[in-house]
């Protein structure tokens, strides 16, 4: 999900300088990568001690973005996601290794999360207008009406490399781990030419590997979880002994106001509703993005005191914000503080 996370390296000198045994040297070059994917930014930041081909990473880049696009896009007609959508099929579907490993690890997320996270809610994306441009509430009919159109129990890995549906009306919205799953496949672009250490953000999520070229940790922050607002919250500071991603989640961005009561974007997939409790924003912290990114959807949507207990159970390390009296107040899971990896501005 698109929210809160940025990069505090613009913030930092690009030239950086490290105190050789032999002398004063100058450090490896920061190499930016910068532009539009996805409906959002993305910003690219990486570095190698041996050569590299700046341009024909910039190419297998924006190839690898191209490639995304056609398979995950919800807004390409012509996406594989949007072609096995329109298709009224029960049968056997061919969608390829990635959207099939995608659907089973949300299968899996969606069984810990009691059925709160569930890849094929785009149906009522639709009824709210989450996906348009004038949301606004259904009535009660309609909500149980597009209940009976979702499940994840409908939709069916048949081998590594297709998918079926037990319900031909079925829709798969994968916006809330697509943008994981786009981070680490750029991540392995920059591997394959040979690069370990860096940066890559899409949209607020993220991920890292090793360090800056000064030898310096990769610095995070997370913005305050509040409407209309862009300040600093708090920063991570990134190990640099292991590989990182970053994704939060929040109802702070993607909301609209009706009848004195204001609705986010994050539905449960039980009720067909948005969430109502106190809990704004879930940052979680996972060596896998496209694990992190959903289970930050699947924790902001249980809420703090079953989002908490959920994320011991299965170990993973959150950061949960909620707003209460006008206050943002912290819960950490045990993984999380393990990881020690928060620091003040």
């Amino acid at each position: 999900m698109n929210t809160g996370i940025t990069s505090v390296l613009s913030r930092v000198t690009t030239t950086l300088l490290f105190i050789a045994l032999a002398g004063c040297t100058k450090s490896p070059a920061l190499q930016q990568l910068k532009g539009f994917a996805q409906g959002t930014s993305y910003h690219i930041s990486y570095w190698s001690a041996s050569p590299i081909d700046a341009q024909a990473v910039k190419k297998a880049v924006d190839n690898e973005f191209a490639t995304i696009d056609k398979l995950l896009s919800n807004y390409r007609p012509d996406s594989v996601i949007e072609v096995f959508n329109r298709s009224a099929n029960t049968g056997s579907q061919e969608v390829g290794p990635e959207i099939v490993q995608l659907a089973r690890i949300a299968s899996a997320v969606h069984q810990a999360s009691q059925g709160c996270y569930d890849l094929t809610i785009k149906p009522l994306f639709t009824l709210w207008g989450f996906n348009g441009e004038r949301p606004s509430v259904p009535n009660d009919k309609a909500i149980a009406d597009t209940l009976k159109q979702i499940g994840m129990a409908k939709l069916t890995p048949v081998d590594d490399t297709h998918l079926s549906k037990k319900q031909a009306e079925l829709q798969v919205d994968l916006s809330s781990i697509a943008q994981g799953y786009s981070v680490e496949s750029i991540s392995r672009v920059l591997e394959k030419h040979g690069v370990n250490d860096y940066m890559v953000e899409i949209g607020g999520e993220l991920k890292t590997r090793g360090h800056k070229p000064d030898h310096s940790s990769w610095r995070i922050a997370i913005e305050k979880p509040l409407p209309g607002e862009h300040q600093l919250h708090k920063i991570l500071s990134m190990p640099q002994d292991a590989t990182l991603a970053i994704m939060t989640s929040g109802t702070y961005r993607h909301y609209f106001d009706a009848n004195g009561q204001r609705y986010g974007h994050i539905l449960d997939a039980r009720t067909g509703r948005p969430v109502t409790h106190d809990l704004v924003s879930v940052t979680v912290a996972h060596a896998d993005p496209v694990i992190a990114d959903a289970w930050s959807t699947a924790l902001l949507c249980l809420g703090q005191e079953q989002g908490i207990k959920t994320a011991n159970a299965e170990h993973l390390a959150a950061l949960f914000i909620r707003l209460q009296n006008n206050q943002l107040l912290e819960s950490q899971t045990d993984s999380f503080t393990t990881l020690n990896i928060l620091t003040q501005p």
